[in-house]
């Protein structure tokens, strides 16, 4: 256990109000293939953030780097403001982490389970381990199948097991690597909740995951990484309000509605039924051309007899700023 003198408070370092600070940080592996990019990473003290991208893009490498589980080739980073991996052994007693899948014991049970998981911790106190697994296993609905073998469990419920072990004790930052994995619905709302409730105790919650509806739910911020680059990160309203929405317009005239949208610069139209939807310019008008605005061409539709029983611009989601980054889709649904 480290001594009190090798012990710096919380925020020490360079950036206090992070949690989580990177500065150009590379991994390459032998054979020159490069996981993650100079990564340039910013997370909040108290965020919900979510680490975005789709498998492969660097960021379970990442969160590997950040908890010292691996060697950056080069770069820094700082987790609850000291530098990692030389400081671990001061970090990581304050972090909770579930990376890749729960490393679990099959021959025992859930509980024995977390029992070991206590023991191992210097700092955890013997004398109200019982109480602490206790609660633990209530905190992610577990208590009934505490008793049943580990290698029994489906893997929903070892994920919640993985979970109860990162929550065995006060935590300043969880870190979580698709905690959702293998849950059914009613799961993912359960752990939702779960972060939500981690979040206004204090916690700062790191969330990688490949869901985007999940960390548009959850997160109040994020970042989106793709062939281990960073390609943008802040709020989860500001990422989205990035991306224009898509222009919706309920007509029975749809095949007029299209034309007229058409000559005023509208693309990618898509009819379904009696709604119309298509993308609005972007960027600088042509030249002597006006910017497009909606009232205009609003009156436009009414000007061509075409009956506008609804008109207006959808939300941006995250989805729609993640193809806009990228031009490519992305599975939003798991």
């Amino acid at each position: 256990m480290p001594g009190s003198a090798e012990r710096a408070p919380s925020g020490a370092g360079c950036h206090p109000d992070a949690a989580i600070h990177t500065r150009a940080l590379t991994k390459r592996y032998r054979g020159g293939q490069l996981a993650v990019d100079g990564l340039d990473l910013t997370v909040p003290r108290g965020s919900v953030f979510g680490f975005l991208g789709p498998n492969g893009s660097g960021k379970t490498t990442t969160i590997r780097m950040l908890m010292g589980l691996i060697e950056p080739t080069s770069g820094s980073a700082e987790v609850l403001g000291e530098p990692m991996p030389r400081a671990g052994r001061r970090v990581l007693p304050r972090v909770g982490a579930l990376i890749e899948g729960p490393a679990l014991y099959g021959f025992l049970s859930g509980r024995d389970n977390l029992v070991r998981f206590d023991a191992a911790d210097p700092t955890a106190d013997p004398r109200t381990r019982a109480a602490r697994v206790d609660a633990a296993l209530d905190r992610v609905g577990l208590v009934a199948a505490a008793g049943k073998k580990a290698r029994a469990y489906s893997l929903g419920m070892k994920q919640r097991l993985g979970l109860a072990a990162a929550l065995l004790q006060p935590r300043e930052l969880l870190v979580l690597d698709e905690p959702t994995n293998g849950l059914d619905p009613q799961g993912m709302r359960e752990i939702r909740t779960l972060v939500r409730e981690l979040a206004a105790d204090g916690t700062t919650v790191f969330l990688s995951s490949h869901l985007l509806d999940e960390i548009e739910q959850v997160c109040t911020h994020a970042a989106v990484m793709a062939q281990g680059r960073l390609l943008t990160q802040g709020t989860v309203a500001g990422l989205a309000s990035s991306t224009r929405g898509r222009l919706a317009v309920t007509t029975p005239d749809t095949s007029d509605a299209v034309r007229v949208l058409k000559e005023h610069g509208v693309t990618d139209l898509v009819v379904v039924d009696d709604r119309v939807t298509g993308e609005l310019p972007t960027g600088e008008p042509p030249e002597d051309a006006a910017p497009l605005d909606l009232a205009d061409l609003n009156a436009a539709l009414v000007h061509a007899r075409v009956r506008v029983r609804a008109f207006g611009t959808e939300r941006a989601s995250l989805e729609d700023a993640f193809v806009a980054l990228t031009g490519e889709g992305f599975d939003v649904a798991g």
